[in-house]
């Protein structure tokens, strides 16, 4: 049978099984995803919560990227909901700023609790409507389990200071004052978690939450915002914690809204120069969590096996769908050859462990869309006309649902625009290094800056890395991955990362507003640097 005369059959073959996939019932009716129904979802859920469920925009059908097949549908909110939604998030924050702060940490522990209950079938439902493995979708509800920890701690001692005044009987206090209404606009490849990372904090300190996940993970955002309102309604609080569905034009408004103290966007750089210069024009605050082109070192001297364990992870987690994804290896020349071997032997036998990602035996899961494998299909293209080499990889999986291969590229430069450019996808570039004066150079000669790893053994190595001249990112490891990362550390980078940073360290500051007060108790009033206006 000639060549083209196959492909064509093969190709109408796998159209032909989406389409059945796709036009066979809803996931959340067949008994195989009970989970769904445990977590209140229902053929048709509303996507706007303020005190009620509703939703008057459009309806969405929320796809599972590993079969093409409708998990359930979602009807999206509407500017004028979200107006709404913006109206009672700034009434409630007046009500609950006023309780005290250990009582807030309390109802922030019992969510925590309560996603304790839901974790399993919450992560499992991620995982099917993000399309990352169920290890990284129940992992992910843990982070919000435990950034609800760190919270309640933070509950009882976030606090201003006592400073010195150089004036006799004055004191200088600070005093760390909630905002009002925290806007969270966050991406697909962490559907709740950046949601958790936000509102545990924003909540403790005394603010409202307004999100607006992805209209893709919108079931994601549903659930979980039915977890946190049943802690809330069971306390006989108001809604603190509120949630509203919709595309660009929802966004918008609560982007440009003055009563939206804060935004906190997680996305990619282009857009989020777009929401700074909006929060900006009207003088808000912003946490910016934008794109990642990440670099892996590995030095002469390091643990071998360790760095490939990284590497591994690094670049296929999540489908190479993390913003800490490892996009760039920087091997040192006296061991890339044999690191590169065993790196590309892993691969090949990844492609044994491609399926489903609520198969407990997968690694490697779909790209979240279609429009997913456009972007690496273009970015291959691209390095084949650069002249680049595709170690491996490099190709569309052909079955149902949005797979693709892993993919390392050699023998390309170091300063390509290919290089430079992060593609939301498994394909790392592997950058041959003379010494590590050369691995920083090109580890900073990216636009971005979030997240970076060196492996080595040299102490001195340690300390260049990590000093003034090293790695310019905001998240910067040693002998671990630059992928992922624990909730006690700030998360965040810099440059067209956005600057901003979540989560833990001393991130509440930035959902507060600071005020200095002196504090006058004796019966002159003399003034400071030692002015006298007579």
């Amino acid at each position: 049978m000639p060549l083209l005369v196959t492909r064509s059959l093969l190709a109408t073959s796998k159209r032909i099984h989406l389409i059945r996939a796709m036009s066979s019932g809803y996931l959340v009716e067949d008994p195989k995803f009970s989970f769904l129904r445990d977590l209140g979802i229902e053929r048709v859920n509303a996507g706007v919560y303020n005190g009620s469920w509703k939703g008057s925009g459009p309806v969405i059908k929320s796809v599972d990227p590993a079969t093409g097949q409708v998990i359930a549908e979602v009807k999206t909110g509407t500017v004028d909901e979200m107006k709404e939604c913006i109206k009672t998030a700034d009434e409630v924050y007046k009500e609950w700023s006023k309780l005290p702060a250990p009582f807030r940490g309390e109802i922030v522990r019992q969510i925590g609790d309560e996603l304790r209950k839901y974790r399993d079938p919450l992560g499992k439902l991620v995982s099917l409507e993000m399309g990352k493995i169920q290890a990284e979708g129940i992992g992910e509800v843990q982070e919000i389990i435990d950034i609800c920890d760190y919270a309640v701690g933070l509950s009882r001692m976030f606090a201003g200071q006592i400073i010195p005044s150089e004036r006799p009987k004055h004191v200088i206090l600070e005093k760390w004052r909630p905002l009002g209404c925290i806007g969270v606009i966050s991406a697909f490849n962490f559907p709740c978690a950046v949601h958790g990372w936000n509102a545990a904090i924003a909540l403790t300190v005394g603010n409202s939450v307004l999100w607006k996940g992805a209209p893709s993970t919108s079931l994601v955002a549903i659930a979980t915002t039915r977890i946190f309102a049943e802690v809330f309604k069971r306390n006989n609080l108001p809604p603190v914690a509120t949630v509203c569905q919709g595309g660009a034009d929802v966004g918008d408004v609560l982007v440009k809204d003055p009563r939206v103290k804060l935004v906190s966007f997680t996305g990619s750089s282009a857009v989020g120069q777009q929401v700074g210069v909006e929060v900006q024009r009207r003088f808000g605050k912003l946490i910016l969590e934008l794109g990642g082109n990440n670099a892996l070192v590995v030095n002469d001297d390091a643990d071998f096996n360790m760095a490939l364990d990284a590497a591994f992870f690094g670049c296929i987690g999540t489908a190479g769908q993390r913003c800490t994804a490892t996009r760039r290896l920087i091997i040192h020349e006296k061991i890339h050859d044999a690191f590169l071997a065993k790196l590309k032997t892993r691969y090949e036998g990844l492609l044994k462990r491609v399926g489903h990602p609520l198969d407990e035996k997968t690694l490697l899961g779909p790209v979240h869309n279609q429009q997913a494998v456009d972007n690496y299909l273009k970015a291959i293209e691209a390095v084949k006309k650069a002249g680049g080499t595709i170690l491996v990889g490099g190709k569309q999986i052909d079955r149902p649902g949005f797979f693709v291969e892993p993919t390392i590229v050699t023998n390309i430069a170091p300063d390509h625009p290919l290089v430079k450019t992060e593609t939301f996808a498994p394909i790392v570039y592997v950058l041959k290094a003379k010494n590590l004066e050369q691995a920083i150079e090109w580890n900073n000669a990216v636009d971005q800056g979030l997240s970076s790893a060196l492996f080595t053994r040299d102490i001195g190595s340690i300390f260049q890395w990590i000093g003034n001249h090293g790695s310019d990112c905001g998240l910067v490891n040693i002998n671990t991955s630059p992928s992922g990362a624990e909730i006690g550390g700030a998360f965040g980078g810099e440059k067209h990362t956005g600057g901003g940073r979540e989560s833990g360290s001393d991130a509440w500051k930035q959902y507060c507003r600071r005020a200095t007060i002196t504090l006058n108790h004796s019966s002159e009033m003399p003034l400071a640097q030692g002015l006298v206006f007579e």
